[in-house]
């Protein structure tokens, strides 16, 4: 049984350990602590493979900008024939308090440009995805800048923490489905 995992964020070194590149941080960790490495070659992305409990969870990292995602999801989904069901997606939250984690099987884009573009190219959005809230410290007219700013150093201190839920997240979605993972981590 295949996964796709797929975490949003930006190529570029510019755009490293930023707020809005959540979810390459988040499979970057998955991939360092089970030895995996990237590769980085692949269509749309840079791609993984994981294995766990039988099942295997195609990492993916798009190599378009965020807004262009549903380009790589698409084609990974049809190049690896893993149904919608079986996908899941990594994406920052600005309306979550940073470090809180929320697991939802469907729902609207919240003005991700990311998800809204997934959502217009599967035509749908029901899809699983993980949100990851990035905190909304920021004064008025500075959106763009605190998301793609820097994590500050208090804010490194509590992701080791929050990262490795999200790896247990990733595992329980593939081993024992999305109600029960939504069930057992969305009240913690």
């Amino acid at each position: 049984m295949k996964f796709l995992i797929v975490g949003l964020g930006n190529i570029g070194e510019e755009y490293q350990n930023t707020r809005h590149n959540i979810g390459f941080n988040i499979l970057d960790a998955l991939a360092g602590a089970s030895n995996l490495v990237f590769d980085v070659n692949k269509r749309y992305g840079a791609v993984a493979e994981f294995k766990f409990k039988g099942r295997i969870f195609v990492l993916l990292k798009p190599s378009t900008y965020v807004n262009l995602s549903g380009n790589a999801v698409r084609y990974w989904m049809q190049k690896e024939n893993i149904p919608l069901e079986q996908v899941l997606v990594l994406v920052d939250d600005l309306a979550l308090p940073l470090g809180t984690i929320r697991v939802r099987g469907k729902g609207g884009d919240a003005g991700h440009n990311g998800l809204k573009h997934i959502e217009q190219l599967l035509e749908t959005n029901a899809y699983a995805r993980v949100r990851f809230g990035i905190g909304n410290e920021f004064g008025q007219g500075q959106q763009i800048d605190y998301v793609l700013g820097k994590w500050t150093a208090d804010e490194w201190k509590i992701l080791p923490e929050r990262i490795d839920k999200v790896i247990e997240i990733i595992k329980s979605f593939g081993t024992v489905g999305l109600a029960r993972t939504m069930n057992q981590f969305n009240n913690k």
